[in-house]
């Protein structure tokens, strides 16, 4: 029996729908095992306060062994005239960590879901024969993508597996919405997008973007973190494992650190590209002007903290406005306004 995959031809290229196809599956594999990596992740934050119980009731016993010993070694000493050394025995009264079985579930979990979506994103790209940057959907499945590699490894430098749920949450639901909502078929692009800065401009875009998705997750920790310092928490225990807000508020500030060049780069990539596709650098564009916009906002934030020392609750509002604005460039801008830069292809 013969078999072939069905393709569809667009101006010379054969789009190939198997592969799309294919694209398709794999995000969804991608989406079922993220869930259960939130699941795990939410499990080892549950399982926080008795682990911790457990740990200083350890630490309890490990401090009155030590006092017997000590106390035996004074008694030796005593009788024996001399002054007597005490040899612990390797590990006899150190507390051991306790393992964190659901973290580390969460974690595999974390690395195959993001495998799951690299299989989708290469085959998305297989099957339109570019880099798949050319609308909303693609767009969406990339900038996930870089989400979770830039979790991954930064999770091989520090232990971050506190912070799992609140950045494979966002992914998860960035997968969702490119699934349910933003998603389109495989097709060639535009004439205008026909230009090697599509993937200098728009990858360093998405991974701008990465960077500023995961500073909002931590911003609202920061949040949450500082209303429970202030109110003295002890119901909420659980967020015990999370750092603290002061840890959360220089987190933020170094992801911005890292994301606003970036940014910097995609404006004026955006301005060469525009001038050799239209001819001009800068054409007041909805979407010129919100990248313009987004800048701004996050330059007033690192402004801020450099000269005026902000920091707490007024800079994380400065880059909750920021992350407010990147999400009004791609969800309001890229689909209710029409201007030069409508791609989503919606």
């Amino acid at each position: 029996m013969i078999s072939f995959t069905p393709s569809i031809s667009f101006g010379g290229h054969a789009t190939d729908v198997g592969l799309s196809d294919l694209s398709n599956n794999f995000l969804y594999a991608s989406g079922v095992v993220l869930v259960l990596a939130m699941l795990s992740f939410a499990l080892d934050l549950a399982a926080y306060p008795a682990r911790t119980a457990r740990a200083e009731q350890r630490e309890a016993e490990a401090a009155e062994q030590r006092a017997v010993q000590q106390d035996e070694a004074s008694a030796s000493a005593s009788v024996g005239g001399g002054t007597a050394v005490l040899e612990r025995t390797a590990g006899s009264t150190d507390v051991i960590p306790e393992k964190r079985q659901w973290a580390g579930i969460g974690m595999s979990l974390s690395w195959l879901g993001w495998l799951l979506l690299g299989a989708c994103v290469v085959l998305r790209a297989a099957s339109v024969g570019r880099p798949p940057l050319g609308n909303m959907y693609e767009f969406a499945i990339v900038g996930a993508f870089f989400v979770m590699s830039t979790f991954l490894i930064w999770s091989l430098k520090r232990d971050i597996r506190s912070l799992g749920i609140f950045v494979v949450g966002p992914t998860l639901l960035t997968e969702m919405l490119a699934a349910l909502v933003f998603y389109t078929d495989a097709s060639e692009l535009m004439p205008s997008l026909k230009n090697y800065w599509l993937t200098i401009h728009v990858t360093i875009a998405i991974l701008s973007v990465a960077f500023f998705t995961i500073a909002f997750s931590t911003t609202i920790l920061y949040f949450v973190q500082k209303w429970r310092e202030d109110i003295h928490d002890t119901k909420y225990t659980f967020m015990d494992a999370v750092p603290g807000s002061a840890a959360m508020d220089r987190t933020t500030y170094g992801l911005l650190i890292i994301a606003f060049p970036l940014w910097t780069f995609t404006l004026i990539a955006g301005a060469i590209w525009a001038q050799k596709a239209w001819g001009h650098y800068w054409s007041w564009d909805p979407k010129e002007v919100w990248t313009l916009v987004i800048w701004v906002v996050y330059a007033a934030y690192l402004h801020a903290r450099a000269t005026a020392g902000w920091s707490g609750k007024k800079a994380a509002y400065l880059a909750l406005a920021g992350f407010g604005c990147v999400l009004f460039n791609f969800c309001v801008v890229n689909v209710f306004i029409v201007g030069m830069h409508s791609y989503s292809g919606m």
